[in-house]
């Protein structure tokens, strides 16, 4: 038999929580405003529950039962009330969800908080971390809140100052919801304090912020002789279902906010409304900023889809492809049934309609922005680059519209990005491929040893520092007719004049006969690391370099791939020696001298060392690179 709950507990707030409250209440001098708009939206979000749950329990709702947000402002006692008739919350949930700011998101919102140096810095993060609620003690000595769940008898009672400690108790309330209310601290304009229980301060608030929300806010007032009068503060009318022409920028921020629970500006929005066959409409925004787990695999994506303005999914995936994960906003589809489900999605041909129609115009939007707001289009790529790369392998049907939109450093240019296109135009006469070298930084491909006969010769090279890139590449074999080409795999074919090539050919032919003995001693002292020893057509300064065959990873996938799989064997490279280099050419004399020689062994494994470290490699055995150095230093000291 279950114990029943205890009457009253109290409860220590987790020490980043404690820390966020005393950020909030002594640090934060402008915005506290936003509280309002928080409890307005937390609300809102419970309603909207509550008619996804009624969708399979009719009974949680009553047949005349008006959903909607009250407010209960008492001046004479400086309390602010926000009522709902929303999901509610059991005593579990309560402390779960109370008790815990956002969970996993805490840790970070404090390192972003802590980043900026200054507490004004929640009120740009506050909605996104998801800690709304806990902007209610900027503006109040004390909070308490009562709810009930749906569906349930008992209500709990949860009351806090903001000290460190919360107690939650047995309450009472006559239906299911929650009621918020803030024992509010005394007005005063320099601290940010309006009164927020006036009227006017209220009703400014709300259609400052609140406007859009689709069910309505009501605030009772008191008018001469006692009347009473029930005053509705918002629109209630969906952004999304008004004329482009009727909304600023402004509205436009303030229902991003609503939507992203993200307290900055978004970087751009798009509106689309279909008619026809399928009819929808959608709003949908860029954020100003990445959010923080974008690239996490826990990161939930998802637009939400409306029907009949009921929110049926708060996530709804199936409507973009995962490279744009970011997009945040509304899709109404009058036409879905209301118990529409996850499955009958995949299969919908409406929503497949709906997810083509999006990415067009996402796309189209994104071309535009690049066109004609370059800043703008470099901030967005600085977000979200990553995440269109990764649309490349999997995108069929925009696959060239989103090539359209890459960008990568290259060697023409260290400021600025470049297209594949504006690379293709600017390839030297003659030259079949697009060149490009992976790698962990710029300055790690910029200084690698491969790059020497491209520099030396003026021909461009992209680097791609991305992980994604190294993905990117494996899906990507030619763009406008072009074949990109890695310059650290296989052998590389640099545009010639005609006989040029074929002079080198025999050249390096001629000098590959001559040190055949000492590139098969070579082989085979490092037959374990590499599989050929050859000469290098791409160095002109190093003495040698690791390459790749044709098909093998690169040394960066390489690693990405061994680090998820916990260690495994490496692949064996090819060994590239430059045979007009010093220390290749006396290795090749002393080899010469006495082909026996068990110096040249020694030297083998330095230069194989050497061409390990210029890429960035780890040595298979440091301790016994260095003790080598250490005996070539003592020989030639």
């Amino acid at each position: 038999m279950t114990e029943p709950e205890p009457e009253t507990e109290t409860f220590t707030f987790q020490a980043e929580t404690r820390e966020l409250l005393g950020l909030m209440i002594h640090s934060l001098y402008t915005h506290k405003e936003i509280f309002l708009r928080e409890l307005i939206s937390n609300a809102s979000d419970a309603l909207d529950r509550l008619r996804f749950e009624a969708l399979t329990e009719p009974s949680l709702v009553g047949a005349d039962e008006e959903l909607l947000i009250r407010l209960d402002a008492d001046p004479a006692a400086r309390t602010l009330t926000v009522h709902d008739n929303g999901i509610g919350m059991s005593r579990r949930e309560l402390i779960d969800n109370i008790g815990t700011i956002a969970k996993s998101g805490t840790r970070e919102l404090m390192e972003r908080v802590r980043e900026s140096g200054s507490g004004e810095r929640i009120a740009e993060l506050i909605g996104q971390f998801g800690v709304g609620f806990y902007s209610s003690f900027m503006v109040a000595d004390r909070v308490v809140l009562v709810t009930r769940r749906a569906g349930e008898e008992a209500a709990t009672r949860w009351e806090s100052t903001g000290d460190g400690r919360y107690t939650v108790a047995r309450g009472e309330r006559a239906g299911h919801g929650t009621s918020i209310t803030l024992h509010l601290k005394p007005a005063d304009e320099e601290e940010g304090l309006a009164d927020f229980t006036d009227e006017w301060v209220l009703k400014r608030i709300v259609k400052r912020f609140s406007d859009f929300v689709i069910y309505p806010i009501r605030l009772e007032v008191e008018r001469e002789e006692g009347a009473r009068e029930d005053l509705t503060l918002n629109s209630m009318k969906p952004i999304w279902a008004r004329p482009d022409s009727e909304i600023g920028e402004e509205e436009y921020a303030e229902f991003y906010k609503h939507v992203a629970h993200d307290w900055n500006p978004p970087l751009a929005h798009l509106s689309l409304k279909a008619e026809g066959r399928f009819e929808y409409q959608a709003l949908l925004f860029i954020p100003g900023e990445a959010p923080y787990d974008l690239y996490y695999l826990a990161f939930e994506p998802g637009l939400q889809l409306y029907v009949r303005r009921v929110m049926i999914m708060e996530h709804c995936a199936d409507l973009l492809p995962r490279y744009l994960r970011f997009l945040k906003g509304v899709v109404e589809a009058p036409d879905l049934p209301l118990n529409v489900s996850r499955e009958i999605l995949q299969s919908n041909r409406q929503i497949a309609a709906i997810r083509k129609g999006l990415v067009r115009k996402a796309l189209d939007t994104l071309k535009t922005m690049k066109a004609e707001e370059d800043e703008k289009y470099l901030r967005f790529w600085e977000h979200y680059g990553r995440a269109m790369k990764e649309g490349v392998g999997g995108e069929q049907d925009y696959r060239d519209r989103l090539l359209e939109l890459l960008l990568f450093q290259s060697s023409h240019d260290p400021a600025k990005l470049t297209t594949l296109a504006d690379y293709v135009g600017r390839m030297k006469e003659g030259q079949k491929e697009i060149f490009y070298l992976t790698g962990e930084s710029r300055s790690a491909v910029e200084n690698s040893p491969h790059l020497e006969v491209f520099r030396e010769r003026g021909i461009e090279v992209l680097y791609l520092t991305d992980p994604v890139d190294e993905l990117m590449v494996q899906t990507l074999p030619e763009h406008l007719g072009k074949r990109l080409k890695s310059v650290g795999k296989g052998t590389v074919e640099l545009p010639e004049e005609s006989g040029e090539k074929e002079e080198r050919e025999k050249a390096r032919k001629e000098r590959e006969q001559e040190l055949s003995g000492l590139l098969e001693a070579v082989q085979k002292r490092l037959d374990e690391h590499v599989k050929q020893v050859r000469l290098s057509t791409r160095l002109t300064t190093s003495p040698a370099c690791l390459v790749g065959a044709e098909h093998d990873y690169s040394p960066q996938l390489e690693k990405l791939l061994m680090k998820g799989k916990g260690g495994g064997p490496k692949q064996r490279r090819i060994l590239e020696l430059n045979p007009d280099h010093e220390i290749v050419a006396r290795l090749a004399a002393r080899y010469a001298n006495d082909a026996g020689d068990p110096q040249v062994g020694d030297y083998a494994e330095l230069i194989f060392g050497y061409a390990t470290l210029a890429e960035g490699s780890e040595l298979p055995d440091p301790a016994r690179f260095n003790r080598l150095l250490a005996e070539l230093m003592a020989r030639g000291a």
